[in-house]
């Protein structure tokens, strides 16, 4: 297709969505609210799976020693421990570091624990996280075969839990920007249905001299994809500073401090967010247009 072509669809793409003005600013409007939905939805998402992937990292299995073990044999299982595949990491937790632990879980109650100074009955261990917390059971299974194990304690229910929760929320966000999507198509086909049947006669005068179903529907892509992007770059302001100013109140919560867990900045997500829009912006636009022309050009 040579330069003049594209210049002309282009162009006639551009009169075509001012020209309509009212229509296509109501299309716009209607778009930024759906892709304002889209974009809340998608941001909750992402930090839900931010705030379970914190949550999963800071979940453990404790491996308990045995009391006879050897420095040296210690130090071999927490090698081996490390090499099982699905270990992210294994801390050592002496008996010190444990007895220590536990008092500090007493507070101004610690005198209780006076006497476990000189005989410490809590065992050493290597604290273990993992890589995925799907495989949970698989290392235990591993560890388990290892010298100098003599007890591991994990949340398994907690973990289960992590994981269906994870689940559900990525099932359920899938679910709603499908729809979100569907609706998005169906508002910029209605839009450029709208335009092409007041310009039907003109249609069908180009393709009585011979002009292909590519060079008509053109303008109209064009005009689509300049709804769909209008629409994604105006939503991305108004969900970034609405985004901002939300993080800001909720994100110094006493609930979030408690649990250890941030939020992301619209920063973090910024550049997914804007390829989400543009690809979303261009590829409805295109979609809807397609839609639209089907009543009026033969494929």
């Amino acid at each position: 297709m040579g330069y003049n072509v594209i210049s002309y669809l282009v162009k006639e793409g551009f009169k075509s969505t001012f020209k309509q003005k009212k229509m296509t600013t109501a299309s716009i409007v209607i778009m930024c609210a759906t892709m304002f939905i889209f974009g809340l939805f998608f941001a909750i998402g992402e930090n839900v799976n931010s705030i379970i992937r914190q949550i999963e990292s800071q979940q453990g299995i404790q491996i308990y020693i045995k009391e006879e073990a050897t420095e040296a044999q210690i130090e071999k299982l927490g090698n081996e421990i490390r090499k099982v595949n699905g270990v992210n990491k294994a801390t050592f937790v002496s008996k010190e570091d444990a007895l220590n632990t536990v008092k500090s879980w007493f507070g101004s109650d610690q005198d209780l624990l006076t006497g476990y100074d000189e005989e410490n009955p809590f065992p050493a261990s290597y604290f273990v996280t993992l890589t995925d917390l799907s495989l949970n059971e698989q290392v235990q299974q591993e560890i388990y075969k290892l010298d100098g194990v003599d007890e591991i304690e994990s949340e398994n229910n907690t973990i289960n839990k992590l994981r269906e929760l994870a689940n559900g929320i990525q099932i359920m966000t899938i679910i709603i920007l499908s729809l979100l999507i569907i609706i998005s198509i169906f508002i910029i086909s209605y839009t450029i249905k709208l335009t092409v049947h007041a310009r039907r006669r003109e249609i069908s005068i180009m393709k009585y001299v011979g002009a292909t179903n590519s060079f008509i529907r053109g303008p109209f892509i064009v005009e689509g994809i300049i709804i769909g992007l209008i629409s994604a770059v105006i939503t991305l302001v108004i969900l970034g500073v609405s985004y901002n100013a939300l993080i800001s109140k909720i994100g110094t919560s006493a609930i979030l401090q408690t649990i250890s867990v941030g939020l992301l900045s619209f920063s973090d997500m910024f550049y997914l967010v804007l390829t989400v829009y543009l690809v979303l912006g261009i590829g409805i636009g295109i979609l809807g247009s397609s839609i639209s022309m089907r009543k009026y050009l033969k494929v």
